[in-house]
């Protein structure tokens, strides 16, 4: 076993094992920053609390296994489990809920293979499904984690309410036996299109990356409240997600003052997560291709779960949003 593996096994065993009381800021500075897939992630700067979950990453590859969707809008490189563990080593956190990303359409082999690897214990699924699925085959994908589906509209530019209403209705009927959520990917105004069949839904709404709000608008924009208000019945999540996806500097205090003002509306329903690996990292300005392999982001996750700190009220919410929540959302 390398240095490095000794490391990272060492560290994950520390928060496996050590009770969340007897966690102190040595501990933390026992955790090194680390470079996965090239890129750094610095360490964890408070105690991060035993059974804390990663709510938002995703697995690619490895291509041979499993073949990339034809209509897809990108390539990635490969982002093994490996990776993921290394990850989670390096920042402290002992659960995920994995993603099935865009690239793979409704084949979520590669997902299902990653939670069967992970264990039941560590991981949660979050599928993408159509009209055409089975209660067989949803059966089969809860068995071995799967908790949720993704309706992806921002992705596709899908911001037709009439045809979001019904992707949402057929997909709340396929899961409501199970007991799933639906996750969705969506901006602001969509979100507010969608506000009265939202309050109707049978299943739980999970909101991806801050519903996209651009914190310099303030928090008096157009259709905040709107959100606010559904986030205080209780039947819609959201993540504090990919900070970056919202504004060019994640530590912006306009950035934490969003930040803020979602947790107060209802800390109970607040979930974090990295994103990682975080593909999108082409040119800007030009569209995305599909001959060629897109790099990473390169975004450090270990600024991203200190800045959760940064927004909470103290290591209660922290503590709630980490893992009370996920472990209720997820059964995880």
């Amino acid at each position: 076993m390398s240095c490095i593996h000794k490391e990272c096994y060492s560290i994950h065993k520390l928060y496996l094992f050590t009770p969340f009381t007897e966690l102190t800021q040595t501990h933390v500075f026992m955790i090194s920053s680390q470079a996965i897939l090239n890129i750094h992630h610095d360490a964890p700067t408070f105690s991060v609390p035993t059974g804390a979950v990663d709510c938002h990453t995703h697995i690619f590859g490895p291509l041979a296994e499993f073949p990339l969707d034809a209509k897809r809008s990108y390539t990635p490189a490969d982002a093994s489990i490996e990776d993921l563990k290394r990850l989670h080593a390096a920042l402290g956190v002992d659960k995920v809920v994995i993603v099935h990303p865009s690239i793979y359409g409704t084949d979520n082999r590669c997902t299902l293979n990653a939670l069967q690897v992970l264990g039941p214990s560590r991981a949660r699924g979050v599928a993408v499904i159509d009209e055409t699925f089975t209660m067989d085959q949803l059966r089969e994908m809860h068995a071995v984690g799967v908790r949720g589906v993704r309706v992806n509209l921002e992705t596709f530019g899908l911001h037709d309410p009439a045809l979001a209403i019904q992707t949402l209705e057929y997909t709340q009927k396929l899961v409501a036996p199970l007991g799933w959520h639906i996750q969705i990917f969506t901006r602001l105004d969509v979100l507010v299109s969608l506000a009265k069949f939202i309050q109707t839904m049978r299943v739980p709404l999970v909101i991806d990356h801050f519903c996209l709000v651009n914190p310099e608008l303030g928090l008096d924009q157009t259709g905040l409240n709107v959100l606010l208000d559904l986030l205080a019945t209780g039947r819609v999540w959201l993540k504090l997600s990919a900070a970056y996806r919202i504004a060019s500097n994640p530590d912006a205090e306009s950035v934490k003052a969003l930040a803020k003002t979602l947790i107060k509306a209802n800390p109970d329903r607040m979930l974090w997560g990295t994103d990682w690996p975080h593909p999108g990292g082409g040119t800007p300005g030009q569209s995305r291709k599909t001959d060629g392999i897109e790099p990473f982001q390169t975004i450090n996750d270990g600024q991203a779960i200190n800045r959760l700190a940064t927004w909470t009220a103290g290591s209660s919410e922290l503590a709630k949003i980490l893992v009370t929540n996920p472990s209720q959302l997820y059964s995880v």
